[in-house]
């Protein structure tokens, strides 16, 4: 994260925001209170939709043209949440915050990009190397694993269905992966039974 924000109070003119976004070339800042809380967010967009809304004389502020309630991560969250809620919600920056909901900084999706900017063939070392051979004990043979653009597929027969969930779950908190393609079986299955 970047711990440089710009950030505006509620009553900071859309003008003044304006100036900001062009002079250090962003496309959002967040709205804090006087403690530096996270009240909401305002982005070029929300500031486009603002021209010419306001009468002759009307100042337009922060607090009327910020989107709310503000979509913030935890400075301990993991990388892979804030790029989740980047991508569900389609914002390109993310205020930081702590405990407390104060701003300590801001992610944007170039920061998470560059995390996840791992060639595949890493990513696929990694996972074999990692989880297969180290934590599951199993021969670098036993599962395939192939990796494009970061999302993982693993495939083959492990032993048992909690062996298939571990090996999908660490495979999700390697750095990298964007999404894991589950084609594990498991030789103990239980047998479906029809319910009565």
């Amino acid at each position: 994260m970047t711990d440089d924000v710009i950030s505006a109070l509620s009553g900071t003119p859309v003008a003044d925001m304006a100036r900001w976004l062009a002079e250090y070339d962003i496309n959002g800042l967040p709205v804090v209170d006087a403690e530096d809380r996270v009240l909401g967010v305002v982005s070029a967009t929300d500031l486009k939709r603002t021209q010419g809304a306001a009468s002759v004389g009307d100042v337009l502020t922060a607090g009327a043209v910020m989107s709310t309630p503000a979509r913030t991560v935890r400075a301990d969250d993991s990388v892979v949440r804030a790029a989740r809620l980047m991508s569900t919600s389609g914002m390109e920056r993310l205020p930081v915050v702590d405990e407390e909901a104060r701003l300590v900084g801001m992610v944007t999706r170039r920061d998470v990009l560059q995390i996840f900017a791992r060639p595949d063939a890493d990513i696929g070392d990694e996972v074999t190397d990692d989880i297969v051979v180290r934590a599951l004990w199993l021969g670098p043979e036993s599962v395939d694993v192939s990796v494009t653009d970061g999302v993982v597929t693993l495939s083959g027969c492990l032993e048992t269905s909690g062996a298939v969930a571990i090996a999908v779950w660490m495979t999700q908190q390697v750095d990298g992966v964007t999404g894991v393609v589950n084609r594990l079986t498991s030789q103990h299955e239980a047998p479906y039974r029809r319910p009565a």
